[in-house]
Parts: C-alpha cells; structure tokens; sequence
C-alpha cells in the first residue's frame, strides 16, 4: 500500500464586512454533515466567534428551529446545541494547557454525534483530524474587512472545490 500525501484544497474569500462574513457561514452549512469539523483560527476578534454564530443559528434555520443565542465559550470551553437538523458542538481551546484535555471536554463523541466547531484548534497538534474544514480569519485592508483563507483537508478537499466561490467585492 502506498501511503500519500493528505489532498488539500484551498481558496481565499474577502469578506467585505460583518454580513459577508454571517453569508459565508450560510454557504458553508448548506455543506455539513454529521462528522464534520470546521477549525476557525485566527487572532482575538478577528471574526471566529461570528462567524461560529452565524454557522449555527444557519443550521437552526435550516431544520426550522429558533435562532439561538451564541456565547464565545471561551469560559465554559464547549457549548452544544441540539438542533433538529444537527447537534453543533462549539468548543475554544483557548484556555487548555495539555491537548490531551479535549478528550475530557467530550471532543470525540461531538464528532461522532454532530459537527464540531473548533476555535483556537492549534491547541490540539497532532490529535486534529485529518478531514477537516480549515477557516483562518485575517484583518483585511479596510476597517471591517477580513480575509478568510479556507483549505479543505482530506475527504472536504473535493466538498470545498466544489462549492461556488461568492466574494462581491
């Protein structure tokens, strides 16, 4: 057997303001399913917290639940919400010490049960999985402006290259 490198794909959005950002969100949850992980890196306030509420209450609205009130977890570490469509776990690592903590914060059966969100994924080192969406959130040139740089690892290689890419610039 032969072993391969891990296929990436990977596309850059400008996201003009906050809206293009929470519309981003909208497409990459029409994309979802049961198993999935999205990483959001990125610096203090540079977007993940947004758009991690944007992608949920997306969801919610999908199965026709209410929209959800989305905290940063930042002080609870996760946040799960039971959805109809989905369970949408968010978890920011920002505070773990050791990344074997994650196992503790129940990373595994988020994934097994729903999607998992993950902020600060860094945190983790070699127990990210390997099929992953990636979301890096970067300043851009005007005020509200952020860059997204978005790379699907594994099996979301093939799923993010096929989504239209939307940017109105």
């Amino acid at each position: 057997m032969r072993v391969t490198e891990l296929e990436t794909f990977s596309r850059t959005h400008r996201l003009l303001d906050v809206s293009a950002t929470v519309r981003l969100a909208g497409v990459l949850s029409e994309h979802v399913s049961q198993g999935d992980v999205i990483c959001l890196t990125g610096a203090l306030g540079a977007g993940k917290t947004t758009f991690a509420r944007a992608f949920i209450n997306a969801i919610a609205r999908r199965g026709n639940d209410f929209e959800e009130e989305v905290p940063s977890p930042t002080f609870t570490l996760v946040q799960t919400y039971e959805l109809s469509d989905l369970v949408v776990s968010h978890f920011d690592f920002y505070r773990i010490e050791r990344s074997d903590e994650v196992f503790e914060l129940g990373l595994e059966e988020a994934i097994d049960d729903g999607i998992a969100l993950l902020e600060w994924p860094e945190r983790l080192g070699g127990l990210l999985p390997t099929n992953r969406l990636g979301l890096a959130l970067s300043d851009g040139s005007k005020r509200h402006e952020r860059i997204a740089e978005i790379t699907g690892y594994g099996s979301w290689a093939k799923r993010l290259a096929e989504i239209p890419k939307f940017d109105r610039a």
